[in-house]
């Protein structure tokens, strides 16, 4: 039960950072109000990295940008780690 609700959860936030960096790329074609890089960044660190670094590559969003260039990957690998050693001694070991 305690994994199905760890993957729910970073299942939405995924989707939720991929979305977000897709309207924000939206927004930025239309000069119109966008998203903050701190929101960004923000959804990637609660668990969405995979979400923002899918988005940054569909999109073609802020992939210059050395914090998203280097910081989402980190991130991602982090979240991995920690992924991995939540399920491991709570829902497997």
């Amino acid at each position: 039960m305690g994994n199905m609700v760890v993957l729910c959860y970073l299942a939405g936030i995924n989707l939720v950072a991929f979305l977000a960096f897709g309207e924000d790329k939206r927004r930025a074609a239309k000069h119109l109000w966008r998203i903050s890089e701190a929101t960004l960044l923000s959804l990637a660190v609660i668990g969405g990295a995979a979400g923002a670094l899918a988005g940054m590559h569909v999109f073609r969003h802020k992939t210059r940008k050395p914090k998203f260039r280097f910081g989402i990957p980190a991130l991602l690998v982090l979240e991995l780690m920690l992924t991995y050693r939540l399920l491991w001694t709570f829902c497997i070991g």
